[in-house]
């Protein structure tokens, strides 16, 4: 494995080993965020990734409940659904054999996605009409990447926090669909891949239906811990929300942004100020430092550690040092048919550095 790492110009983390084998949950609570200080450090002392954008794709009611876990009870909501604005992550950077590779994170195949079971009956309760009202899709993935002159054959890896929602077969290929992407690879963490193999019916509810059938093997990479891919960016394994989550690390503009849909917004990475009444006050009623995404809730305990190394590892957003700089992959924002919550920060779209074209 090492060996294999080394030719793809990668290494592995190894700064959370152990780190959640102490018998109290408290215990690894605080062994994770010893762990994450120091690798905050590390990263800090990288250089920065040559490129980082967030494009705006598609917005998608999502409810409440789930969202903030805990915080309101299902039956007493006035606004039972907020709005969900789902991102897609460009980075260029230097692997460790420096060669400059580019990665799109959280890629959404927007069409074939909206086939996962529970957005697909959600879909169904309104009239074909609404869909795009209640969904509405700002632009594609290749639509972006046009607009960037990047070609299809320029990416090297794609990768998710996890996989709920996402279908492979379009960018990957497979037995009856040539890939969109020729040359790019999935990365995942081996759980997560192993979990899409067979899914509990409590799980597939998530999960586009055969969403991997088809996909040539040789193009996925799977990894068991955490995986530095190169110069200030890492994929560190985040587990809870789902078993194989990993979160996006990369350093730019002299900050950390992390990435992943463990939360949905930084009211949610700092709940205590937060300037929603009800968060507020249930995290200073409780004790709480995070408040997770619970539409599913395959470790709870671990996701709640998850989410504190994720704020430990982003450090203060420079805009607001209120909030860390946790740059949800679907962040949830304003939208006028959902008038509910009025998340305190919002931290938007983004983009650093310079984009280098390389010729095909």
């Amino acid at each position: 494995m090492t060996s294999t790492l080394k030719n793809l110009g990668m290494q592995e983390v190894l700064d959370f080993d152990n780190t959640r084998n102490a018998s109290s949950p408290i215990a690894r609570l605080e062994n994770v965020r010893a762990a994450a200080i120091k690798f905050r450090e590390k990263i800090m002392q990288q250089p920065d990734v040559q490129y980082y954008q967030t494009v705006d794709l598609v917005r998608a009611p999502y409810p409440t409940w789930y969202g903030y876990t805990g915080v309101f009870a299902q039956k007493s909501l006035t606004f039972p659904f907020l709005h969900l604005l789902n991102r897609l992550f460009i980075i260029q950077y230097k692997d460790f054999n420096d060669q400059l590779k580019v990665i799109l994170f959280s890629p959404t195949d927007v069409e074939n996605n909206r086939k996962t079971p529970f957005f697909e009956r959600l879909a169904g309760s309104l009239p074909e009409s609404a869909s795009k009202v209640f969904a509405p899709q700002y632009t594609s993935v290749e639509k972006t990447l046009k607009k960037l002159k990047i070609k299809p054959e320029q990416i090297d890896y794609i990768s998710y926090d996890h996989l709920h929602t996402q279908e492979l077969r379009k960018w990957l290929g497979s037995d009856h669909q040539p890939a969109y992407f020729p040359n790019a690879k999935l990365i995942v963490h081996e759980k997560e891949w192993n979990c899409v193999q067979g899914l509990l019916p409590v799980q597939s509810d998530w999960y586009c239906p055969d969403a991997t059938v088809g996909v040539d093997p040789t193009k996925i990479i799977t990894f068991r811990k955490s995986l530095a891919l190169g110069h200030g960016i890492a994929l560190v394994h985040t587990p809870g929300h789902t078993e194989g989550n990993h979160s996006l690390v990369v350093k730019v503009n002299d900050q950390v942004f992390v990435s992943s849909e463990n939360g949905i917004s930084l009211d949610a990475y700092e709940p205590k100020s937060s300037k929603i009444k009800a968060i507020r006050e249930y995290a200073e009623n409780t004790g709480v430092e995070v408040i997770l995404n619970g539409n599913t809730q395959e470790g709870s305990n671990d996701q709640y550690i998850s989410m504190v190394m994720e704020k430990t590892i982003a450090g203060p957003l420079h805009s607001n040092p209120a909030f860390p700089s946790c740059a949800c992959s679907s962040e949830s924002t304003p939208y006028w048919l959902f008038p509910g919550l009025k998340q305190t920060e919002i931290l938007g779209a983004l983009k650093f550095g310079k984009l280098i074209h390389l010729k095909s």
